[in-house]
């Protein structure tokens, strides 16, 4: 179905796109902004979100929806490259969908305490004053809020969602759901004008519970709504609430996926039958329709659907998403057996006399974003979104597009929900910085935790990454960093006796001067990954394996070699181990530099101080890399977003490089700054990523520096590439 021509002719749309084709009209990231920013009195480490966003009529204000808070936030955008915190609204019960008219805020929100017997409200709420002035009981569980065109109406979907837990998810599991309507005048509701339109027994699959789960309004009053887990789709007339016409939302037969949850990205497999299952949808005019399809317990197509309202498929997507997720290094392995990129949240906005297509990937967490033709869309480019894009609005008065992102890691440490913003202007597009080609099988050459590079010796922009244990095989990747975004024209899988290597976890590689490598990998002994070098041919074959020696392994720790660089030639060549954090013997704020000499085998260190960290941080190393007179060292610490403070690249003089042996004192080397990473990171207007881990110098002395996005699980995805020009 998804031939090489195919994925040939998408693979050389993504790359024009990237570059030139549509400079004159690209979106880029402007602002993020963190929701705890709303909410500065809550206790360190509560969970908070944005799911649902809306905006004020005028553009200025964004509203969200903050389920695990309980409550709405507001988002003052007047400038929206500097977001402030414009304050929150407490609510009983869980918010599920908020929509503005004139100066109300329109808020549906879930009381419900049994899934038999659902409960929840709509609330209006003045925007000048945040003060709640009506609440109307709906009688179940509400999910999304839609308006007409005139603002004169609203729609509500009840879903009455089912149990997860009770016989596996699946359904029927009544009580059934329906769409609620009311009247609008002057931005506010009469609850006694509440009408019921119930949707029990149109769906052909488990029609007695009806699951509606997302409204939209065209231009002629006609409502339409997915019923997710009974794969159906219902229009009906919304001055009168009558259905106008249903339809089953179809099945879609993958292939060329990869289906299956095993660490390694393989687009080989196949889904036949697959149920869409459709989330969101958006109106693209009075006659189409297009879904996201997410999924459910029985399905999820992953990708989009353009339907005529008659059901007739115009255009469906099919995986094709999924391959420029994976070649943006985006493409979350850990979701391969059920629905991939998950696309969920969808919006069209009309710019100019450009309609665009948006539709957020909660698990890749980017954003794909599509023209419409009015027949086959057209790839426009995909945006770095937060972790799990829900929500998404198109502001066209204001030439933006935001995503809420409702996935909150705080309380592990890592980056918090965000609110982003992006801004359509005539530009290049900012993101991606590195991209991959397809392979010889017209596959997409599947990516991501980049965590060490080296630059060719010969070949200028030509450098070679590794990638680190989240995923099964390890890998050496060919990158062309001359073009723009970089590309990855090549993927070496390391091996063993033949077979794909096991029980690597490598963090850095170092050209062994005969067209082979040195690879560096960090070892944890509780997982039986020993620390240690691996010697390998330019086909990846281990041709040597170096154990660390009983005096490094007496005091290891779970943070090893981070880093591997090579100086002099021959039998004169000496490898350079960066050690991440400090072992059991290292004094507190030093770390080793430690050293191995191929042709004796003599092992010896160094000392490395180490900056002081910030309160509940730690500090370390992430890379090694000799060019010149000196060795440049990547110290970063363990901190993301917000509390990100140091993310720099050092350099140590080649000459201190005198290794003393090891279990003994060890000498310190100076350090010199040579430049702060933080304003570099900061550059795409998102927030500072934690993992800056390779640092490479070309054949004519250019510095590349790499991020590791970790394989996507609890990460954005985000991997950013850019140069430092020369050294």
């Amino acid at each position: 179905m998804y031939s090489t021509k195919f994925l040939a002719a998408l693979t050389a749309a993504l790359l024009a796109t990237t570059v030139s084709v549509h400079a004159e009209q690209v979106f880029n990231r402007i602002a993020s902004f963190p929701v705890a920013l709303n909410n500065p009195d809550a206790e360190e480490g509560t969970e908070n979100s944005a799911e649902i966003i809306t905006a004020t009529e005028d553009g200025m204000t964004l509203v969200y929806s903050n389920a695990l808070l309980g409550g709405i936030g507001f988002v003052d955008i007047t400038d929206p490259a500097a977001p402030k915190p414009a304050g929150f609204v407490a609510l009983d019960g869980g918010p599920t969908s908020v929509t503005v008219i004139g100066g109300k805020v329109l808020v549906t929100s879930d009381t419900s305490e049994d899934f038999t017997a659902p409960t929840g409200y709509l609330s209006v709420i003045d925007i000048a004053t945040k003060a709640i002035e009506v609440t109307c009981d709906l009688g179940g569980q509400p999910d999304a809020i839609a308006k007409n065109a005139d603002a004169s109406l609203v729609a509500i979907s009840m879903e009455n969602q089912r149990d997860e837990d009770l016989n596996d998810g699946e359904i029927p599991q009544l009580p059934s759901g329906n769409i609620t309507f009311f009247p609008v005048t002057d931005g506010t509701v009469d609850c006694a004008s509440m009408r019921v339109t119930e949707l029990a027994g149109v769906a052909d699959f488990a029609g007695e519970d009806a699951e509606p789960e997302y409204t939209d309004f065209n231009s002629a009053n006609e409502l339409a709504v997915t019923l997710q887990e009974n794969n159906h789709i219902v229009i009906l007339n919304g001055e009168t609430g009558e259905i106008i016409s249903d339809f089953s939302a179809g099945t879609v037969d993958l292939e060329g996926i990869d289906a299956t949850e095993d660490d390694r990205l393989s687009f080989t497999e196949s889904q036949p039958g697959r149920k869409r299952e459709p989330d969101a949808l958006q109106w693209l005019d009075d006659d189409r329709i297009v879904t996201a399809n997410e999924g459910d317990y029985e399905g999820g197509a992953r990708g989009f659907t353009i339907f005529n309202k008659d059901g007739t498929v115009l255009y469906e997507s099919g995986p094709s998403m999924e391959y420029i997720a994976a070649q943006l290094g985006h493409y979350p392995e850990g979701r391969s057996d059920a629905k991939g990129v998950e696309p969920e949240g969808m919006e069209v906005g009309t710019y100019g006399d450009t309609r665009f297509i948006f539709v957020n990937q909660e698990r890749s967490s980017l954003v794909a974003v599509y023209k419409d033709t009015g027949g086959e869309p057209e790839y426009w480019q995909s945006l770095p979104s937060g972790v799990g894009p829900e929500g998404a609005l198109a502001i066209p008065s204001r030439n933006l597009y935001v995503t809420a992102n409702e996935t909150d890691l705080s309380p592990d440490g890592l980056a918090g929900s965000h609110v982003m913003i992006f801004e359509l202007s005539e530009s290049e597009p900012a993101y991606p910085q590195i991209m991959s080609d397809l392979d010889a099988d017209g596959k997409p050459i599947g990516w991501a935790a980049l965590s060490g590079a080296v630059g060719d010796a010969e070949k200028p922009g030509t450098l070679y990454a590794v990638n680190d244990s989240a995923f099964a095989e390890a890998a050496i990747y060919e990158i062309d960093a001359t073009a723009k975004p970089a590309r990855i024209i090549k993927k070496t899988i390391i091996t063993r006796n033949g077979a794909p290597a096991q029980k690597l976890d490598l963090e850095g590689i170092a050209l062994d001067g005969e067209g082979g490598f040195w690879l560096a990998s960090e070892g944890y002994t509780a997982k039986l990954t020993p620390h240690a070098l691996y010697h390998v041919n330019a086909d990846g074959e281990i041709e040597d394996e170096v154990a660390f020696p009983a005096e490094l392994l007496a005091n290891e720790i779970r943070s090893g070699s981070e880093g591997i660089t090579a100086i002099g030639e021959g039998d004169d060549m000496t490898l350079w181990i960066a050690i991440q954090r400090e072992w059991k013997d290292d004094p507190k704020g030093q770390v080793k530099l430690v050293s191995y000499k191929p042709s004796t085998e003599e092992w010896g260190a160094v000392a490395y101080a180490l900056e002081a960290p910030s309160e509940g941080a730690w500090v370390g190393l992430s890379e090694i890399t000799a060019h010149g007179d000196y060795v440049y060292i990547i110290e970063r610490d363990n901190q993301i977003a917000g509390n990100a403070q140091l993310k720099a690249l050092y350099r140590v003089p080649v000459a201190e490089l005198v290794a003393a042996e090891l279990g003994g004192e060890l000498p310190v080397v100076t350090k010199e700054l040579v430049r702060d990473l933080v304003p570099d990171l900061k550059s795409l207007n998102g927030y500072v990523v934690d993992k800056v881990e390779s640092f490479a110098v070309d054949a004519d002395g250019v510095g590349y520096v790499i991020t590791d996005n970790d394989g996507v699980d609890d990460s954005s995805g985000e991997t950013l590439f850019w140069s430092i020009g020369k050294l």
